[in-house]
């Protein structure tokens, strides 16, 4: 008897977060979203590649996150690129508004996924990498992929 996986909605990664910021702390926030939304998250087709978070008026919203128009959708479609509110706690948007005051601290969409049927999107407090900070990190992940192949047994020499 095989066991099947579950298969839910993909989870939609920023790749280049991790790359061009020190993310020192993350939070789990909700998304206000609208019907065509979700089904194209459902469908997987968004992008957080240039999106980024700000404070206006006490609430923390969403810039610049793509969500594909959805194929079925008539008149009722949502504009691709537009602001999207995030749920927070008050206490968490106070913390976070504490610390984006001070220089250099940023906003950063890391991960959205699906949760007990709701959208999540995971946000991270970062200081942006500096250009020897990327080579280092670069440097770094290769030496640990060499040092897996070993431990492995996979690594090829050639005599």
């Amino acid at each position: 008897m095989s066991k099947k996986e579950k298969s839910g909605p993909p989870t939609i990664q920023n790749r280049k977060a991790r790359h061009e910021f020190h993310v020192e702390e993350t939070y789990e926030a909700g998304l206000v979203l609208r019907g065509t939304e979700v089904k194209s998250l459902r469908a997987g087709k968004a992008s957080l590649n240039e999106a980024f978070a700000y404070i206006r008026d006490g609430e923390i919203w969403l810039k610049n996150m793509y969500i594909k128009p959805y194929e079925q959708g008539s008149y009722y479609n949502h504009d691709e690129r537009r602001d999207r509110k995030l749920l927070l706690k008050k206490r968490e948007i106070k913390e976070i508004d504490k610390a984006i005051s001070q220089k250099g601290k940023t906003l950063v969409p890391l991960k959205l996924y699906f949760k007990g049927g709701y959208a999540k999107l995971l946000i991270g407090l970062a200081t942006g990498k500096k250009k020897y900070d990327k080579r280092e990190d670069i440097k770094e992940r290769d030496i640990r992929k060499e040092l897996n192949r070993k431990v492995k047994g996979t690594y090829k020499v050639n005599l």
